[in-house]
Order: C-alpha cells, then sequence, then structure tokens
C-alpha cells in the first residue's frame, strides 16, 4: 500500500470488507439483540476460542498483520509521518487518507479472519453469531495491524535518523 495509489481490486475488496462488516454487526445485533446474556455468551465465546480448534489463527492473522503493516510502518517512517492516531491533530484531511490506506491494507486480513471464525463458529456451536466473527476480526487483524505498523514507524524512523559513524 506504500507504493501510489491503490488498484481497483484493492478498493473493491475494501468495500467488500466494510460492507460484510456492518451488513454482519447489524445481523447480530438484530438476531441476537444486546442483553447481560449475550454479552456474558460473547465474552465466554471469545475467551474459550484460544484453546480449542483452529487456534492457529490466533498467531496467523497477526503475522497477515504484520506482513500488511511492515510497507505501510516504513513508509510512514520514510515521509515522517506521525503515528496514525495522533495525524488528526496537526492536519485533519491526512487522517482521512491514513485510515483509508489502512483499511485498505487490512481488507484481506479482515475477509480472511471473519472467514475463518464463521468456520470455526459453525464447526463449534452449530450455529452463526455475526457480532462476534466481527470481533474476532478486530482483535486479531485491525489492534495487531496499528500496533505493528506503529512499531515499525517508530523502529525504522530512529534507524534512517541514525547518523552514519564511518
Amino acid at each position: 500500500m506504500s507504493n501510489g495509489q491503490p488498484s481497483r481490486f484493492q478498493l473493491a475488496l475494501t468495500w467488500l470488507a466494510l460492507g460484510i462488516t456492518a451488513l454482519l454487526l447489524l445481523l447480530g445485533v438484530s438476531i441476537h439483540g444486546f442483553s447481560a446474556d449475550v454479552h456474558q455468551r460473547f465474552w465466554a465465546d471469545i475467551f474459550g476460542r484460544v484453546g480449542g480448534p483452529m487456534s492457529f489463527r490466533f498467531f496467523l492473522q497477526p503475522a497477515m498483520a504484520l506482513l500488511a503493516a511492515v510497507p505501510d510502518g516504513l513508509a510512514d517512517a520514510r515521509h515522517g509521518h506521525s503515528f496514525f492516531l495522533w495525524t488528526n491533530r496537526g492536519d485533519p484531511t491526512a487522517r482521512h487518507g491514513r485510515l483509508r490506506q489502512g483499511l485498505i491494507s487490512t481488507a484481506r486480513v479482515v475477509l480472511l479472519g471473519i472467514s475463518m471464525d464463521v468456520i470455526y463458529q459453525l464447526r463449534m456451536f452449530d450455529r452463526f453469531y455475526p457480532a462476534e466473527a466481527v470481533m474476532m476480526a478486530i482483535l486479531l487483524a485491525i489492534i495487531p495491524y496499528f500496533a505493528f505498523r506503529w512499531i515499525i514507524e517508530r523502529v525504522a524512523g530512529w534507524w534512517f535518523a541514525r547518523k552514519p559513524t564511518a
């Protein structure tokens, strides 16, 4: 994502990921509602996924987020950009572009995460909880992406700022 404009495929994939995410959230709230029982089941299911089958995704999705964050973090460091979440303080228009870049970079990882959680839920629960699938994608893909991007940008910024000692 760090080199030039996104392709039409990347933009379509991003819109698909956003649309599916919004649809799943609305579907989850409309089917299951939001009550204390749903809240308790939700968190019990989330923490129950760690040791169950398909637990490899707890490594796969953050690894995919890392692969997406490396070029973006390096580009941020080369261009002297501040961390994504603090961009709006200086220039609100830059934040929109950085958010767009982050969404484009993570679209594949989000779709992968949602797909894996759908398979997990149907296999383990014989039911589908749409909001849980979205939360797992956020927890395992979006949050790690921005954390890795920040770490890479900090380390690369320090590396690029070093003076040659020869």
